[in-house]
């Protein structure tokens, strides 16, 4: 069984709206996800999710705190995911994305990730969960 292993960055605006990607492969349907991706050989997990963060939104971001972990597989592939929170200290947005997988950037509101299609969907609880934790804090 092979594995996967990736970062994934939380990042919460001053309107408590989440910063979101519109990803997928050209042949698949879209679907929504926070900025993600795999981790390079020699790099660190953070170093990742900061690269993963250019690429697809062209934010430069630096990592305030891990806040999940996750991991279980994918068919034969196991995978562990470890989910950032982050805060934007520059850049626009812009499409840097090597893969060509990322359609769209976008600022989305808790109202509005409850109509996304997203492509791990288990996600969307937790970011419900997190935002409605902001707002309280």
């Amino acid at each position: 069984m092979s594995k996967w292993i990736g970062a994934a960055a939380i990042c919460v605006n001053s309107d408590n709206q989440v910063l979101m990607v519109l990803q997928g492969k050209p042949e698949e349907e879209k679907r929504w996800s926070v900025p993600s991706g795999g981790k390079e050989q020699d790099e660190t997990l953070e170093e990742c999710c900061i690269r993963e963060v250019y690429e697809e939104t062209g934010y430069r971001c630096e990592i305030i705190q891990v806040i999940k972990d996750k991991a279980g597989a994918f068919g034969p592939v196991k995978y562990h995911v470890k989910y950032f929170e982050i805060a934007i200290v520059g850049g626009q947005p812009t499409l840097h994305d090597p893969d060509g997988l990322i359609y769209e950037i976008a600022w989305k509101t808790a109202a509005q990730l409850n109509e996304l299609h997203f492509s791990f969907p288990e996600d969307k609880e937790f970011l419900l969960r997190y935002i409605e934790q902001r707002a309280l804090d």
